[in-house]
């Protein structure tokens, strides 16, 4: 059993799940593949399971590890399992799940193991380690979630053997309890209880991200992270934030709009100045290195705050 590789570094690894929670699906060609927490679904050419279909947007739908379970979440729409539709499911053997009609994929096989290996050190939080990884020291470090060229260090697994590979050095395995050192920078790899894995959320198509510190203030915005400096925004971009914060369930964007820009009347405007202040938002939190969905469409015209676990609000307004 074979997994895509995106990159062009590490080719064809062979995962037979081993110390890794994953998902096995079943495709509508036939196809079985191997999905691992943080993993994407979409038609986007970064995703780790592509479907090319024009109902199926670039970023879909991305597989959680939350607490001690698999969770799909929706990125774009929902998706129906059995009679219910949602963008939140628990993912397990046997179900069929429909990202649109007449495409679905089957759950052949759910893992979770007791623990899985993670990886902690200077200026990176304990996370737990994607089945292909690599390390920049930064400053900030960052555990991303494939293989990428240019970083500073590349971690693999094949079954339940992990790999180390380090610029100039031949390849070594990797044990719990191992400690290296990249540009004066030390880091241990150390095993983490599934339950407590998911702490450190995944974010889609970027890094393993440690949890957010959000305080809001309606006028002012900042958003905290151990590993990164913080995100300090103002005007429009915070009052958006501030007013999901405060509401704190899921709202229409007309309902939020309105609230930001009263005097306009005409829906059209109030919906191109709605896009662009949510395009704004979005490309800072890009650029940050924090994930878009924190601002979360559900597909029906809502928006809401979407906290992984750890995640935090503090309202000020």
């Amino acid at each position: 059993m074979t997994r895509e590789d995106q990159s062009d570094g590490i080719d064809d690894f062979c995962y037979p799940g081993g110390m890794h929670a994953h998902a096995r699906l079943r495709l509508p060609d036939g196809q079985v593949r191997l999905l691992f927490p943080g993993d994407v679904i979409g038609r986007g050419s970064g995703v780790a399971l592509r479907l090319s279909d024009p109902r199926i947007s670039e970023a879909h739908a991305m597989l959680s590890l939350r607490g001690d379970s698999l969770r799909l979440l929706a990125l774009r729409g929902r998706f129906t399992v059995g009679d219910d539709t949602s963008g939140d499911v628990e993912v397990r053997r046997g179900q069929v799940i429909q990202l649109a009609r007449d495409l679905t994929v089957d759950v052949l096989e759910v893992a979770l193991p007791d623990a899985v290996l993670g990886l902690e050190g200077d200026g990176l939080v304990r996370q737990a380690l994607a089945a292909v990884a690599s390390l920049r020291v930064g400053p900030p470090a960052e555990l991303l979630p494939r293989f990428q060229p240019d970083a500073d260090a590349a971690i693999w697994s094949e079954g339940d053997e992990w790999t180390l590979r380090l610029s100039g050095e031949e390849d070594r395995p990797l044990v719990a309890g191992d400690s290296f050192v990249v540009s004066g920078e030390t880091y241990r790899a150390v095993m983490i209880p599934l339950g407590l894995a998911s702490q450190a959320g995944t974010s889609p198509l970027g890094a393993i991200a440690a949890p957010l510190h959000l305080v809001v203030r309606y006028d002012t915005a900042h958003i905290h992270r151990t590993t990164e400096p913080a995100l300090i925004l103002d005007g429009l971009l915070a009052r958006i934030l501030s007013e999901l914060a405060s509401i704190a369930v899921p709202v229409s964007w007309e309902s939020l709009a309105r609230q930001l820009w009263p005097q306009e009347d005409d829906v059209l405007a109030l919906r191109r100045k709605w896009d662009t202040n949510l395009t704004r938002l979005r490309r800072r939190l890009r650029e940050a290195h924090i994930r878009t969905d924190l601002v979360r469409a559900d597909g029906h015209g809502n928006f809401e705050i979407f906290l992984e676990p750890g995640d935090q609000v503090v309202d000020q307004t």
